[in-house]
């Protein structure tokens, strides 16, 4: 069985199409032992707890550091004995600490086509604003690992959506966000299935 601890700073909708996976029989073999978030209104905290996950509110502010912040959350992976961790929605940055100890065990999901509009500042709405000023035609989702830089780990999957002449921020997202619902519980499952191979900077999907 592997055990899956998911953290999230929003809604939590990513969560809900990875519980939905599990449920389904999608993602034999996985289980979401936690739910964790540095924020406490977001309402991913309410769906895990609806589904039974325990669900725990981390604060940034609470600790004297950011190292301080993080060690917090990487004792809670530890407690529950999580063997893969899952970024849906997470809008802050793991330590270096965090990623050694779960070396291409985290996977996050990335509202663009990496290595455009991702890196240090891009996240949520920011992303999309920044495709729309920029005119691109094309734009669409990532799921990768992560490694110590922003969004900068090995690619698992993507898949592209195109960019209308009438789209704003929120229609943009809204079609973006429906391939992240199909792309991270699609990732997860290779991983637990045991079908990812990193070879530098590539993933190779084992048949």
């Amino acid at each position: 069985m592997t055990r899956i601890g998911v953290l999230i700073s929003g809604s939590g909708t990513n969560l809900q199409a990875l519980m939905d996976a599990i449920d389904a029989g999608r993602i034999p073999g996985a289980k979401i032992v936690v739910v964790i978030s540095n924020r406490k209104s977001a309402y991913g905290l309410e769906r895990a707890k609806a589904h039974g996950i325990p669900a725990e509110c981390i604060l940034k502010k609470d600790f004297e550091d950011e190292e301080a912040f993080n060690s917090a959350i990487l004792e809670r992976l530890k407690y529950y004995g999580v063997d893969l961790v899952v970024l849906a929605g997470y809008l802050s940055i793991l330590s270096p600490e965090v990623v050694r100890c779960y070396p291409n065990r985290i996977i996050n999901v990335h509202p663009s086509l990496i290595p455009a509009f991702c890196g240090k500042g891009f996240y949520g709405e920011r992303v999309h604003r920044a495709v729309l000023d920029y005119g691109v035609k094309i734009t669409g989702a990532t799921v990768h690992f992560v490694d110590e830089g922003t969004d900068t780990g090995p690619i698992i999957l993507q898949r592209p959506v195109e960019v209308k002449e009438d789209d704003d921020v929120h229609s943009l997202a809204a079609r973006v966000l429906e391939v992240e619902h199909q792309l991270l519980p699609e990732a997860v499952r290779l991983f637990v299935e045991g079908r990812l191979a990193v070879e530098g900077r590539k993933v190779r999907i084992l048949k």
